[in-house]
């Protein structure tokens, strides 16, 4: 049997719809990384540009377990001084789009083809999206634990 390697030709960029309300973070992040990634395609490749594009709503209204509020996420301005931390909670209210991006990069290898599919992900914080002329298709969360 020959080993299918995917052609350019076969590359298919689906889209995809998730609601992140109530859902838990690191949970969805990890399904997400795999659809970015095209795990979830039975041809997938390591090494072919395979995922899809996600679009996230509600990401203000994820849920995360623990003491993750207290997490915290940092940024460099590349001058001295000026690391800036910042807390789950204080992205929760104020960016939490950044807060849903970092937890899926997190989950993604680091290196040149990740860095491409991770411009898949687009995460609104309400519950609107402009990508409805792409006719994305529904992703049900009930298959994702519910956390607490």
């Amino acid at each position: 049997m020959k080993t299918f390697t995917p052609k350019p030709g076969d590359l298919t960029h689906d889209w995809y719809v998730i609601d992140a309300s109530g859902v838990v973070l690191g949970r969805l992040a990890s399904q997400i990384a795999d659809i970015l990634r095209g795990k979830h395609k039975p041809t997938y490749a390591p090494n072919a540009d395979l995922g899809d594009f996600v679009v996230v709503v509600n990401a203000e209204k994820v849920m995360t377990t623990g003491k993750k509020d207290t997490k915290v996420i940092y940024h460099h301005s590349g001058y001295p001084g000026g690391l800036r931390p910042t807390s789950y909670a204080e992205l929760r209210a104020h960016d939490p789009e950044r807060m849903f991006k970092a937890a899926v990069w997190g989950m993604m290898p680091k290196n040149k083809l990740s860095r491409k599919q991770i411009t898949r992900l687009r995460v609104f914080a309400g519950a609107e999206h402009p990508y409805a002329a792409q006719k994305p298709q529904t992703i049900e969360t009930s298959k994702i634990s519910q956390g607490k």
